[in-house]
């Protein structure tokens, strides 16, 4: 049965590339909908901006101890893929079954549910893609765009859908995104095994749970973990407020749309045309960049600006996201070897993507509350922090290679 599903071996880079990158729309077009969207549906169904600040946080910071758990769960999988089919087929359930309840704690619940699950494919999906991309011999940051530009799409179309219809569309579309996702994983791609048959399997769960626990005393790479944490973290904000800052400003809902399609179609541009400039600068000189971007951004955003001004301060999502995570996930590859690397990446997307943006969000729940858009000064002095500790990543880098060596 196992032979009966199997690919054909791809030899083309390119093929290869557009192989994981069609992969990579089916997970992020549902996310381009879901996420600046459903705290536009909480609020619909009564739900407080501190209510919705909580119940975004809630896997945020679940997703420090959730996010290892898939993990160890999906690598003890024989091939790479199958993890990421169950997850998708868990995000669409959860998804659904989200709109079948009423209530605060039902609806956190299935959100809780729905957000682990939909966030543990991406950084799975990318040890599955670096693995690929250097045996195959193509670059990461194509396939990743392809994520990106769906990204686009679905920002831009949702907002006119959800205008046009209702802000529970949003919802229902992000389930069909996720079911159609569990099928691209099968069908997309390739059964890369977990393990090197080459080598000998790991001792299991326990292995690698120690392989974990051990990357957490090392400094240099816990000083990086941090800086990063610290600039993506503070999107939280923008991911879940912007829409109802923009839209208390007069903003049209079709508008909003637009300016997150401009924040991501910046991000697609510097994934499809950055490669260069990461070899250029060097992973940690990017980071630094994506945090000087954060402060410029935060801070404009804070002063509600006009929206012919919003749209140019979107173009700095090429720095403040796709910088930050470009020269992060080179960072965290580099300080880390190829037994701990799915283990690095899922500690590094649990602290960024979780407890540091779950906390930064609940903050945000009350700042918005008690101050509007004001909040982002908040975000951009997280952004500050992060900067001060990225100065020092090209010495950590190079202090772990030293040790590595």
């Amino acid at each position: 049965m196992a032979s009966s599903i199997r690919m054909p071996q791809v030899t083309s880079p390119r093929a290869a590339a557009v192989r994981h990158g069609l992969f990579y729309a089916l997970i992020y077009v549902g996310l381009g909908v879901i996420v600046p969207y459903v705290p536009v549906w909480f609020r619909s169904v009564g739900l407080t901006g501190p209510q919705i600040g909580v119940i975004l946080a809630a896997p945020m910071i679940g997703r420090v101890l959730a996010g290892p758990l898939i993990a160890i769960w999906a690598d003890g999988f024989r091939l790479r893929r199958t993890g990421i089919l169950w997850i998708s087929g868990l995000t669409a359930a959860a998804y659904l079954l989200l709109l079948s309840v009423h209530g605060f704690w039902a609806w956190a619940l299935f959100w809780f549910a729905a957000s682990t699950a939909n966030n543990a494919i991406a950084p799975l999906a990318d040890v599955q893609t670096l693995i690929e991309a250097r045996e195959k011999g193509f670059a990461y940051t194509l396939s990743r765009g392809f994520g990106s530009a769906a990204y686009i799409l679905a920002n831009v179309a949702g907002g006119a859908v959800v205008a046009a219809t209702a802000p529970v569309t949003a919802v229902v579309f992000a389930g069909l995104a996720a079911g159609v996702s569990a099928l691209g994983a099968l069908l997309l791609l390739p059964p890369t095994p977990v393990r090197d048959p080459a080598h000998p399997p790991a001792d299991g769960p326990r292995s690698r749970w120690r392989d974990m626990i051990a990357l957490l005393g090392r400094r240099s790479l816990m000083t990086c973990l941090i800086s990063l944490s610290l600039i993506q973290g503070s999107h939280a904000f923008y991911y879940g407020f912007s829409a109802l800052t923009w839209t208390a400003h007069g903003v049209p809902g079709r508008m909003v749309g637009l300016l997150w399609g401009t924040g991501v179609l910046a991000e697609v541009l510097f994934f499809w045309g950055g490669e260069g400039l990461r070899q250029r600068l060097g992973p940690a000189r990017l980071v630094l960049i994506g945090a000087a971007g954060a402060v410029v951004r935060w801070t404009a955003l804070a002063l509600s600006p006009p929206l012919w001004l919003l749209f140019p301060l979107q173009t700095l999502h090429a720095l403040t996201f796709s910088a930050t995570y470009l020269g992060g996930l080179a960072l965290v590859e580099e300080m880390s070897s190829p037994r701990e690397a799915s283990a690095a990446q899922t500690l590094s997307a649990s602290l960024s993507y979780g407890l540091f943006t779950g906390v930064a969000t609940i903050v945000s729940g009350w700042l918005y509350g008690q101050f509007q858009g004001m909040g982002y000064l908040v975000m951009a002095l997280m952004a500050v922090v992060g900067a001060g500790l990225a100065l020092g990543l090209p010495r950590a880098t190079s202090a772990q290679k030293d040790a590595q060596g």
